[in-house]
């Protein structure tokens, strides 16, 4: 029964998630530029969103505008460092991620910043939910774990949905050309510089509202909590690819990064509850990273 609850409360949390591995997804696979700014703006998403709940009161829906916004800006800085000042992609990344450690101190001014909901006027997207369901019901010790899966779920075919059309339009295409072959998309008139900020500004965009939902789900913004987020990106995109057939279309790849991130939960949750130490998840992270990676490899040569 607690794996199955524990279960209950990864697919939850693995939506949530999933929009992260959206965001890498586009740096990553469409635009194919090395970017580490999402440990960062995970970060920067989760503490602007507590600290607007918290202290100024905001409406939690637009504290993860707020979130959205933020990480796009600090996606947009990497973007500029990248095309105006020359600095490597890889690199670009790194320094944007180091600087908003202390931009997040500074926004929290403290480590980290629990959003107390019995406070008056404090509330999360979850408490929003619950506190308007019948006592019987919001009482209910999974009631919380409920809401945030129907929460994620929203979300998520927001994020896909949108995605699915402005990757459809003629900007949208020029962005996932930029991706598959820079050099002839400059040859037809294309900022492909302007391409390359816009892609990052999109990926940290959805890595920042990402943190922003996690935040308002646990109740908690800490300064580290970005720590590692571009491997558990990965690892969800990997084992997303390893369940995807090729001749899948564009929205359908996108599902599956949300199932490989959902799926990276479970297989985190059931673990945990078998016995494994919580401070050994990146080791099992890595593991697991490989292991997808190497499935394709390995069927190949079965078939051989």
């Amino acid at each position: 029964m607690n794996i199955l609850m524990a279960i209950f409360g990864a697919v939850s949390q693995g939506l949530l998630w999933g929009i992260m591995a959206l965001g890498v997804y586009i740096t990553f696979k469409i635009l194919d530029f090395a970017d580490m700014t999402c440990d960062g703006s995970f970060a920067l998403g989760g503490c602007v969103s507590a600290v607007f709940v918290v202290s100024f009161h905001w409406n939690p829906y637009l504290s993860l505008i707020a979130a959205l916004v933020a990480g796009g800006i600090a996606g947009g800085v990497t973007g500029l460092l990248h095309t105006k000042l020359k600095i490597p992609a890889i690199l670009s990344g790194i320094l944007t991620m180091i600087s908003l450690y202390s931009i997040n101190l500074r926004i929290m001014g403290q480590a980290n910043t629990p959003i107390n909901t019995r406070m008056e006027g404090i509330d999360t997207i979850v408490t929003m939910i619950t506190d308007r369901l019948p006592d019987e019901i919001s009482k209910s010790s999974n009631t919380n774990t409920f809401v945030t899966m129907i929460i994620g779920a929203v979300f998520v075919i927001i994020c896909i949905a949108v995605l699915y059309w402005f990757f459809g339009t003629e900007k949208g295409s020029a962005l996932r050309a930029t991706g598959n072959n820079e050099a002839m998309v400059r040859a037809l008139g294309v900022n492909t510089n302007r391409m390359k900020v816009l892609g990052l500004v999109i990926g940290n965009a959805l890595v920042g509202l990402s943190g922003g939902l996690v935040v308002q789900s646990q109740k908690v913004a800490d300064v580290g909590m970005g720590q590692g987020t571009i491997v558990i990106g990965l690892a969800s995109i990997v084992i997303g690819e390893v369940f995807l057939g090729r001749k899948l279309n564009f929205a359908a790849k996108l599902g599956f990064t949300i199932l490989g991130s959902v799926i990276y939960r479970i297989i985190v949750a059931v673990v945990l509850q078998l016995g494994l130490e919580s401070s050994d998840l990146k080791m099992l992270t890595a593991i697991i990273v490989a292991l997808a990676l190497s499935v394709p490899v390995l069927s190949k040569k079965h078939v051989d």
